[in-house]
């Protein structure tokens, strides 16, 4: 064999071992395009991103068991925040990703009784139990929350609020990162911050 196919035969080789390592995604990054995504709701509706194209979309990570969830659900702030977002034209996707088997897995059926009792407002509550989305957005606690805008492209990602409690008590005085970055968008204003440290339950993939 000459040098040359030598040569030939180990860079392919390389691109091979290589190729794996280099095909996977990376998480969703602020300032690029949002991962497009399809996943049923709780209704059996399959729902996708591209869909809402033009229209602000806010991705709130959800656990039913998690304190630092009920804090937000416990007196009615998160479904306020639904409300007020949605009013305003805006696309809110409630998305758990607990997998089958961990705490706060939901199935359809569980799915709507949840969404029921706890009185959510959001646009659709998403299952993603294999955390497929859950995975190319890099969501790591619940509630961890994303804000994509109107072009498609990653506005925020972080923390919902400024206080990292399990305390309901603290979230009127908090500063509502989520709700500040829908302003901003909605006023052609920089989002500051754009990105923060979430804080809650670790999602249970």
């Amino acid at each position: 064999m000459r040098a040359s196919q030598i040569l030939s035969f180990i860079g392919l080789a390389t691109t091979l071992i290589l190729a794996p390592v280099t095909s996977h995604a990376e998480p969703a990054m602020v300032g690029n395009p949002a991962p497009d995504f399809t996943v049923q709701d709780s209704s059996g509706k399959s729902v996708s991103l591209h869909e809402f194209k033009g229209k602000t979309v806010v991705l709130e990570w959800f656990n039913q068991n998690c304190p630092f969830v009920k804090k937000f659900y416990s007196k009615g702030d998160m479904q306020r925040f639904q409300s007020t977002a949605t009013n305003q034209g805006v696309v809110w996707l409630t998305v758990n990703s607990s997998a089958e088997g961990k705490s706060g897995y939901l199935d359809p059926k569980s799915g709507t009784a949840v969404r029921s009792e706890m009185g959510m407002n959001s646009t659709a509550l998403l299952l993603d139990s294999d955390g497929k989305v859950g995975k190319m957005y890099g969501a790591r606690t619940t509630p961890h929350t994303f804000v994509v805008d109107p072009n498609g492209t990653l506005a925020y990602a972080g923390a919902i609020d400024s206080t990292p409690s399990t305390t309901a008590d603290d979230v009127p005085k908090a500063t509502n990162y989520v709700m500040g970055a829908i302003d901003a968008i909605k006023a052609g204003k920089v989002i500051d911050p754009a990105s923060t440290e979430p804080y809650g339950c670790s999602v249970k993939y």
